[in-house]
């Protein structure tokens, strides 16, 4: 049937994406000149101050989620949480580099499925200066916030940035991500409208799902379960520039695929993939070390 050929397609095209992804890599990483090359490696002078006392606090003797929580804006029972991540000065430096390389002929990956415009990260060689150490400086805190989602033991991640503008995306239908969790990072610039709604927890749905909207705030970022089913609404004027990290953790997903919830079925992949591990072997060494105690 037709469906049947264009799930085979689909299913092609993604088996095709990571080698694609790396021949676009390797090309950039050979012919790209930065503007802005100091973005590239993450620095403490990137980071909010506020930032980095909420990492302290998090990793002090007796530190728990009530302290936590005193030190981060909650939203409802739905366990979204907003708290500073970059200053001002790096967002403008970081929006800016992105846009030399849009506007750069160089090649460029879609994000994902369902955002058009934007940068995927690790094309970049973002990945292991920048975005490996901001995931291992947030696990003190998604150990807090989300310990049965692996929060102490986050060891991969997908990385990219949106953009929404009047001629471009939008806004984003209702859906939930392929992570354990996800920081979603506002860098601006200047806009209207294009708030983000929450609705109910992919795997516990209600009847009438009630819905709640969050504010973008420039250099803040939202924490939450990759599974909160959530979109944005329409942009109503300017450009708005959203840094998205899906973070996830073998030990979980190796257990249940979060997307089709399955045991999953492996394919080989470079780098980081979906964030699943092969159980080691009789001589292999695992690929990520487990620091989890998923009691």
């Amino acid at each position: 049937s037709v469906v049947y050929l264009q799930i085979e397609a689909e299913v092609q095209r993604r088996k095709e994406l990571i080698h694609k992804s790396e021949e676009r890599r390797a090309i950039i990483s050979k012919c790209y000149k930065p503007k802005h090359p100091e973005v590239y490696t993450l620095q403490d002078s990137f980071l909010a101050p506020e930032f980095l006392e909420i990492v302290r606090f998090c990793t002090s003797p007796g530190a728990d989620l009530q302290g936590l929580l005193s030190h981060l804006e909650s939203f409802s029972d739905k366990r979204i949480y907003r708290l500073p991540v970059f200053t001002e000065e790096f967002c403008q430096a970081f929006v800016d580099e992105l846009e030399n390389f849009k506007q750069s002929d160089m090649p460029k990956g879609r994000p994902n499925t369902m955002n058009n415009y934007g940068v995927l990260l690790n094309e970049l060689g973002m990945d292991e200066p920048f975005l490996t150490p901001l995931r291992e400086r947030l696990l003190p805190v998604t150990a807090l916030l989300y310990p049965e989602l692996g929060g102490a033991c986050l060891d991969s991640h997908k990385a990219f940035v949106v953009k929404y503008s009047l001629h471009e995306d939008l806004d984003l239908s209702s859906h939930y991500d392929n992570a354990e969790v996800t920081l979603n990072v506002s860098l601006g610039k200047e806009f209207t409208e294009g708030n983000l709604y929450f609705g109910d927890f992919s795997q516990d749905p209600t009847p009438v799902p009630k819905y709640i909207e969050v504010e973008h705030v420039g250099g803040r970022g939202l924490l939450h379960r990759g599974g909160q089913i959530h979109g944005a609404l329409p942009i109503a004027s300017g450009e708005r520039w959203n840094l998205i990290v899906w973070m996830r953790s073998s030990a979980i997903r190796n257990q249940l695929c979060p997307m089709c919830r399955r045991k999953p079925q492996l394919v080989e992949a470079e780098g980081f993939g979906d964030g699943f591990t092969e159980p080691p072997g009789e001589e292999e060494q695992p690929q990520t070390v487990d620091l989890c105690a998923l009691g």
